[in-house]
């Protein structure tokens, strides 16, 4: 039976965070098999990990969080660095971890850590789900080549996060601590796990086809106009207001969307930067995305109240429940980190929500700059401003 403890420290010495985290995590466990671990990017993160290792040897994997955690006691935040953890126990649970620092052939990097990962399990064989964390820009190329290795096994995850998106988010696999790369914790089990990946946003009536990309995530023209006048024209307001990460904000409200290929789930395209080069030419007033976009495909404006994005966590988590057959053990949860900077104000209630939704299950929520999943038969896909929240039956 799959049991699972959180735990979390404000203490700015790191050493002693990671030990009061390993110590409360796996209080009362006998077969702990993962700890999953976020902490702010301001943290000591090798002293966290090293307090950890006092503890238990167990596997450790995670990333860096935008401003703050979740968990069942509270949105926990310090300008001075924060940390918490999940411990999963189960004396049947095998799970392999492994990471590889990030380089110029990315999609060769995924072969190579779920390779590493596979044989890190102890095994020969796909694994029956994988949880994959990755800096931002080559989640896409880094899922390609994983699944190279293992095929379309059913995964969640987010991407690394700072602050300010100023680039000083990490990865955490294990004593490695990563500014670019990749890691992977196969999970190898008969337990139940559910994700449910979505945006919670409704579509608009504008829509258009991409006529020009650049570099996979500049969106350079719709249906022929540049891409951020066309944006701008949408949303009723001026290009000009939306330049530079002015577009970053105002965009959580109104993102762009791509439905999956089967037109069950409509994943979302972070407008992140719009960009203008000054040279008035078609490389003027384009959008820098958080995610690939593909040239001659459909690409929707999609809105939501504020209201509607503090709502969204709570009804998600009901409907993870609803696919879930067995009880909850653990509730792994990516909430997108330009959505919670939106809801700073509003976040208590968000917590609210999800503490009454989860139902006294201990879950662990990081915010992330991109989230990772599936839903409703799609394949695995990498979106942004988006919520990959997975469960784990105790049987």
């Amino acid at each position: 039976m799959l049991k699972s403890r959180v735990g979390y420290s404000l203490k700015e010495e790191g050493m002693e965070a990671g030990f009061d985290l390993a110590k409360e995590t796996t209080k009362g466990l006998n077969h702990v098999k993962l700890n999953l671990l976020f902490t702010s990017c301001k943290s000591d993160i090798k002293k966290i990990v090293k307090g950890i290792r006092e503890i238990t040897e167990t596997p450790v994997i995670g990333c860096t969080s935008n401003g703050g955690i979740m968990v069942p006691d509270g949105y926990i935040t310090s300008k001075n660095g924060y940390a918490g953890m999940m411990s999963l126990d189960d004396e049947k649970l095998v799970v392999g971890v492994a990471c590889k620092e990030g380089g110029k052939e990315p999609r060769a990097i995924g072969r190579k850590v779920a390779i590493e990962a596979v044989e890190n399990a102890g095994s020969s064989r796909a694994p029956a789900y994988f949880y994959m964390v990755a800096s931002p820009k080559e989640e896409e190329a880094y899922l390609a080549g994983i699944q190279d290795v293992i095929g379309r096994v059913p995964m969640f995850g987010g991407s690394a996060a700072d602050d300010d998106v100023s680039g000083d988010w990490k990865i955490i696999c294990n004593d490695k601590i990563l500014d670019n790369g990749v890691a992977v914790a196969f999970f190898y089990t008969d337990n139940e796990i559910e994700t449910s990946f979505t945006g919670a946003y409704k579509e608009t009536n504008n829509m258009g086809i991409i006529t020009e990309v650049k570099n996979h995530r500049t969106l350079v023209s719709i249906d022929g106009i540049s891409a951020l006048k066309k944006y701008a024209q949408w949303c009723n307001v001026s290009p000009s207001s939306l330049k530079g990460i002015n577009l970053l904000k105002a965009s959580v409200t109104k993102p762009l969307g791509v439905k999956d290929p089967i037109g069950h789930m409509t994943v979302i395209r972070h407008p992140m930067f719009g960009n203008d080069n000054g040279t008035r030419s078609a490389n003027d007033d384009t959008i820098t995305l958080g995610n690939k976009a593909t040239e001659k495909t459909a690409i929707i404006q999609l809105q939501a109240s504020i209201n509607d994005l503090v709502n969204a966590a709570g009804d998600t988590i009901k409907e993870l429940r609803k696919k879930i057959y067995t009880d909850p053990a653990a509730y792994i949860l990516f909430y997108d980190g330009a959505r919670r900077m939106v809801l700073d104000g509003e976040i208590e209630e968000v917590y609210r929500q999800v503490l009454k939704e989860t139902k006294g299950v201990p879950f662990m929520m990081a915010f992330t700059f991109g989230e990772y999943g599936y839903d409703d038969h799609s394949a695995n896909i990498c979106g942004g401003l988006m919520l990959s929240f997975t469960t784990i039956g105790k049987d």
